[in-house]
């Protein structure tokens, strides 16, 4: 068995409906196997989509490096954000608080802020990373409906959450942003989510430039094919049972294996990097 799971495994064929719980996923993704340096002791992020999947992997791994973690997710995922916060707590000794809402709402982005700080006395990191997305065979298959959710879901709760968090962020402070591999190459059947991430992109780029003077650093994270519920909630069939296989490593990633890329950018180790992209996507090569 090598980190990650074993190379090019087939998973079983399976799917759920949106939002997909990680409790049921088949196998489960793995969790994080580190010994902590504790290069976030003391500091409070506040991670959206925190309950499962990367989310999940990122909550874990701050919290084993001393972070107090609140958690954004939507209240049927109530399940999976017990779980974090339990690992958070009594594996890691840290405080987790949990916020459901529906971050469509800039008054609940706001209200999730807020109740971070007061509960926890202050933010330091800002991971904005809860998405959606829905597969589509043509663009004509795209509904206005599902244009809008991909929008409000992926791309406007980021500037509502940075608003709300900028009183209370000071220099040192970090923003990090979940764009997409598909951000840089597209992809031909999720259109509508591959635009959002391209627009993620650059708005972490314009966002570092503005806050440079601040001494607040902006960075995200471009995850190929990583093996999280939004897979077993979106595609179907076959293309479960062999997602990330393409790519030149031959499976899926492990949203522990992305998770070193967030606690990097919010420590000090990545103290002089703002407007950056990480690419861990399994060996796909991309140009900007």
């Amino acid at each position: 068995m090598q980190k990650g799971g074993e190379s090019k495994k087939v998973r079983p064929v399976q799917s759920q409906r949106m939002p997909g719980l990680e409790e049921k996923m088949k196998p489960h993704p793995l969790d994080i196997k580190a010994q902590p340096a504790k290069k976030l002791m003391g500091k409070v992020a506040l991670i959206t989509g925190g309950d499962s999947g990367i989310g999940r992997g990122v909550a874990l791994l701050y919290a084993c490096e001393g972070a107090n973690v609140a958690i954004v997710y939507r209240p049927q995922e109530e399940i999976d954000a017990a779980e974090v916060r339990r690992v958070v707590e009594e594996e890691f000794g840290q405080t987790c608080l949990l916020l459901p809402g529906d971050i469509r709402k800039e008054r609940f982005c706001i209200k999730a802020v807020n109740e971070t700080v007061k509960k926890l006395g202050k933010l330091d990191i800002l991971v904005n990373n809860a998405a959606t997305q829905t597969e589509q065979k043509t663009i004509e298959a795209i509904t206005t409906e599902q244009l809008y959710n991909t929008f409000e879901t992926n791309i406007f709760p980021m500037f509502w959450f940075v608003k709300a968090a900028m009183p209370h962020l000071k220099k040192g402070s970090v923003i990090i942003n979940t764009t997409s591999v598909t951000a840089y190459r597209g992809s031909a059947e999720l259109i509508d989510y591959s635009t959002t991430k391209g627009a993620i992109v650059t708005f972490t780029r314009s966002l570092a430039q503005s806050l440079a003077k601040k001494g607040i650093r902006v960075n995200g994270v471009a995850p190929g094919p990583i093996w999280t519920p939004l897979i077993v909630g979106s595609f179907k069939g076959k293309k479960v049972a062999e997602f990330g296989s393409d790519v030149p490593l031959g499976r899926a990633g492990e949203p522990a294996e992305v998770a070193p890329c967030y606690l990097f950018l919010a420590s000090g180790d990545a103290s002089y990097m703002t407007g950056q992209i990480l690419h861990p996507n399994g060996g796909e090569i991309i140009n900007g």
